[in-house]
């Protein structure tokens, strides 16, 4: 069995009980936590050029520890020259130790690479407790080689909590040092 990742062992030990006192809950039940992370990625291009899917599921792979599933139109668009059942993205969805590692890198290796990085949008929650942030391009990960990449692709990023309150949940994260940016603006 894996040990336990070192910001789960920070969310029993400290986080948990800063956040009861800090938003001023009875019940340790009430304290939000992470309950999922999914990573998606839109493949439009795969219509035309099917070898992106193999490219992006590496990737992908390489990037989340886990194999990414492909999400298939649901309707017909045929602005896009997209048919029903055609593979137009990939996502996967992270939970456990496997999430909690995941943000782990987001915030302390991810974030700080982003070039011209100046802090996260704080208003990019959804107002049910979740937090979605857009990765333009997939070189900030360590595990992707950028001399081996032949194009950048972009991917976002939802963070799911337990909560269905944006202030509990912009709690929670600040609490792991999540950049959120200073003026609280758009970047």
């Amino acid at each position: 069995m894996r040990e336990e990742s070192r910001l789960k062992t920070q969310f029993n030990t400290e986080v948990r009980k800063q956040l009861m006192d800090e938003l001023k809950l009875g019940n340790v039940m009430e304290v939000p936590t992470f309950e999922k992370i999914v990573i998606n990625a839109g493949l439009g291009e795969a219509i035309s050029d099917p070898s992106v899917l193999d490219v992006v599921e590496q990737e992908m792979t390489a990037i989340s520890g886990q194999k990414p599933i492909r999400t298939m139109s649901k309707g017909a668009i045929s602005t896009f020259k997209i048919r029903k059942g055609d593979v137009i993205g990939m996502k996967v969805t992270l939970r456990g130790n496997r999430m909690w590692e995941f943000l782990d890198k987001l915030i302390n290796v991810t974030f700080p690479r982003t070039k011209d990085f100046r802090g996260l949008p704080i208003d990019a929650f959804d107002g049910q407790g979740n937090y979605t942030v857009g990765i333009e391009e997939q070189t900030v990960f360590p595990e992707i080689d950028p001399n081996e990449i032949k194009k950048l692709r972009g991917m976002e990023i939802t963070i799911v909590t337990s909560t269905k309150d944006d202030e509990r949940a912009r709690a929670l994260l600040s609490k792991f040092g999540f950049p959120f940016a200073k003026d609280g603006k758009k970047v």
